[in-house]
């Protein structure tokens, strides 16, 4: 635990797991850059944030779990670490199965993910079950796994994926909370508390609802993972300023994360960022 202007940060230094330094990396023939911190916020005793850059898999990862005591902070650990699992190993290998089925329309990579998360769900399902003290607990994860200039975006809850193309700052992920549900994601100051409940999330029921998401990147763009904590206290306009006005990655996510403190974030607050630089 390091402090910051007063505020304490957790760094996750865990093989696989995003250090405070920059990571340029070329697997496959890709230049990537990523850089993420994770903040407590000012009101939360426990930072229940969880994010993960798995560099030779070129996977992307950050979740927001909730559940009370260390439920929450169990939970997202656990849908990121049960998530990174099934990726490796079915980078790794054919021998395996496909126990949620394969989407006909999704890409190879598109159902590795989506497998993943199902996966993942039934995993933090179980456990709540088997043990009174994690009973309710849950997980928000919003992933992203690149090939090439292939990416695949995975999510539940409301933890988004914004891809920044130097000109245009676009949400690729679908929130799955009362305000997207109802308003279509159109909210106002007085719109009631409701607004804030999630629809969906990891490990609430035995089966989940994934988003999946494909898109194809030419070179040059940033993908900006992030919890509530970050694009709910700071419009996407903002977070646009904010992209556009640092080039190195460490001071661009601590930026970021000093703007939501800004804005009044009372949330813990994660922001990873991956600069794709092409093949």
């Amino acid at each position: 635990m390091l402090v910051s202007d007063g505020q304490r940060v957790t760094y996750y230094h865990q093989s696989r797991i995003v250090a405070p330094s920059p990571n340029v990396y070329t697997p496959s023939g890709m230049v990537l850059e990523a850089f993420g911190l994770t903040n407590i916020g000012p009101a939360r005793q426990t930072n229940e944030d969880c994010f993960a850059s798995v560099e030779e898999l070129c996977l992307f990862a950050v979740a927001d779990g909730m559940g009370g005591s260390a439920a929450g902070e169990v939970v997202a650990q656990l849908a990121i670490e049960s998530i990174e699992n099934f990726v490796r190993r079915s980078h790794e290998t054919t021998d395996f199965s496909w126990p949620y089925g394969v989407e006909a329309t999704l890409s190879v990579d598109a159902n590795r993910l989506r497998t993943a998360v199902c996966l993942a769900n039934r995993r933090i399902h179980r456990l709540s079950e088997r043990y009174d003290d994690y009973l309710g607990m849950g997980t928000t994860v919003v992933c992203g796994l690149l090939s090439g200039p292939q990416l695949v975006v995975a999510n539940v809850g409301d933890s988004r994926l914004y891809v920044f193309d130097g000109v245009n700052l676009t949400q690729v992920t679908m929130d799955d909370s009362w305000v997207a549900t109802v308003l279509g994601g159109e909210s106002s100051g007085q719109l009631p508390l409701s607004r804030h409940v999630l629809t969906n999330v990891l490990g609430a029921r035995p089966d989940t609802e994934v988003h999946v998401f494909e898109r194809q990147l030419v070179g040059g763009e940033l993908l900006l993972l992030c919890s509530d904590g970050l694009h709910g206290s700071v419009p996407d306009e903002t977070l646009q300023r904010v992209l556009t006005a640092h080039e190195h990655l460490p001071e661009l996510v601590q930026a970021l994360l000093c703007t939501a403190l800004d804005h009044g974030s009372r949330d813990n607050i994660t922001a990873l960022v991956v600069r794709y630089l092409g093949n």
